[in-house]
């Protein structure tokens, strides 16, 4: 399964086999779905182990922690091992981490808090949709008995009538003529929905111009992922006169920062937060300061790769002059520094927002959204870098005869752009039910001072 070694120059490599490149692909795409189905999902599991809140988001703090501290080895470990000593041996060490996570997952089984499966609530929706449109023609009641709780007890909590938002929506759940039988069953799920489901539907209507702004938000991450190693490696990595940084590893800086300022967001930022203003910071809060610390990121990435660009562009005369000097590999620290920084209060906040205000049918999905939006802006940050390339020459194969700096202020002005369709959504956005967990952190905060 290994194809032939090619040495570089050599005009006698073979491309791999069409067998090799699937196998390739298949190991991609199975790595992908354990990552998707195991990381997210834990989120929700630790969340649901907790009643408090407060508890909760101090959990999703220090989930994201854990998560950032891990990559932070993996970057400067397996990254080390893979360019120095043997691919093989850095695939091997990362089976053997899971292989050790799976076992701690399992002693600690007997001690979780386990949900039942009910369901996939999709499915739920999907007859929300289908209702509406079946009953698209029907005049809406103003009566409470004309809509439909349902005949279980967990329905029996919501309110008799839905909400005002989106009443065209409230159709799915008005009882109509043949709906019901004879014994208070439905006669035809798919005509008639609970005011819960109804409900359901409208929370993630709002949420989702919330959740499109994330997408615009995590497109410079992507880019910048990828452009940072181009950028190191046109540049001077040496620390000390015989160790050289590898250039996948400067991205460390981003979850070294990440993780220090989620310690001082939970241990002392967000304590003296309170004390100040009496208040805690809400989900959206954290979210928007995240944005602001994102375009200030691709501001100084833009400025520092000016000054790149310029001592590049010189080193011609300074080759023939004897005395090369490529910019340091540090001064893409900054950059990274900011943006670990904006992902400590934007990811957690994320989270926090969906996982507290999502209907409990959705609390799964609503951790899942996070790792969507990552999946979608890579793709969205490949789009718009095919773009530029087809209608630009900021990004030859040679970075230091483009002009990636312009690549950043782009970056920095969509990113403003976005930041006020941000603010213009968060505004009208109300919340369901973080208002009352926030106010009940702040009684608490009062009562134990």
């Amino acid at each position: 399964m290994r194809p032939q070694l090619c040495e570089s120059g050599s005009s006698l490599c073979q491309n791999p086999t069409k067998v090799q490149l699937v196998t390739l692909y298949a190991a991609l795409t199975l790595a992908t779905i354990g990552l998707g189905a195991s990381r997210f999902t834990l989120a929700t599991m630790g969340a649901n182990q907790f009643d408090k809140p407060k508890d909760q988001g101090v959990f999703f703090n220090w989930f994201y922690f854990v998560n950032f501290g891990s990559a932070v080895i993996s970057s400067i470990v397996i990254v080390y091992v893979e360019d120095s000593i043997s691919w093989r041996l850095g695939f091997g060490l990362c089976v053997a981490a899971n292989f050790v996570a799976l076992v701690f997952f399992l002693v600690g089984n007997r001690f979780y808090r386990p949900d039942k499966p009910q369901g996939s609530p999709f499915t739920g929706l999907a007859r929300v949709i289908v209702a509406t449109f079946h009953k698209r023609n029907v005049k809406l009641s103003s009566k409470s008995g004309d809509y439909y709780l349902g005949n279980d007890n967990k329905n029996k909590i919501m309110a008799a009538m839905p909400t005002e938002s989106f009443r065209f929506l409230n159709r799915a759940a008005q009882k109509t003529e043949g709906d019901i039988k004879s014994d208070g069953s439905v006669a035809k799920p798919w005509r008639l929905c609970t005011i819960q489901q109804v409900e359901d539907l409208k929370t993630l209507m709002r949420i989702f111009p919330i959740w499109s702004t994330t997408i615009f938000l995590s497109t410079p991450i992507a880019i910048q992922a990828t452009m940072v190693v181009l950028q190191a490696l046109a540049m001077d990595r040496h620390l000390g006169p015989k160790f050289k940084i590898p250039a996948g590893s400067f991205l460390v800086v981003v979850q070294l920062s990440n993780c220090i300022t989620l310690a001082l967001m939970d241990r002392f930022i967000f304590p003296a937060w309170r004390k100040l203003t009496g208040k805690s910071l809400t989900p959206l809060q954290r979210v928007g300061i995240g944005h602001g610390f994102i375009v200030l990121s691709m501001a100084i990435a833009a400025l520092v790769e000016t000054k790149r660009l310029k001592i590049a562009h010189n080193q011609h005369l300074q080759e023939q002059n004897g005395a090369i000097v490529p910019m340091l590999g540090f001064w893409l620290f900054p950059q990274l520094v900011v943006q670990g920084i904006g992902d400590a209060f934007h990811f957690p906040g994320q989270i926090t927002l969906y996982y507290q205000d999502f209907p409990v049918s959705l609390k799964g999905t609503a951790t899942a959204l996070v790792s969507t939006i990552i999946g979608v802006a890579f793709y969205v940050s490949t789009a718009l870098v095919d773009l530029i390339r087809n209608v630009t020459d900021w990004l030859p194969d040679d970075i230091n005869h483009g002009r990636l700096d312009n690549l950043y202020w782009t970056l920095a002005v969509i990113g403003m752009i976005n930041l006020g369709y941000f603010l213009v959504c968060a505004s009208f956005y109300k919340y369901q039910n973080v208002d009352k967990q926030v106010q009940l952190v702040d009684g608490e905060t009062s009562q134990s001072d």
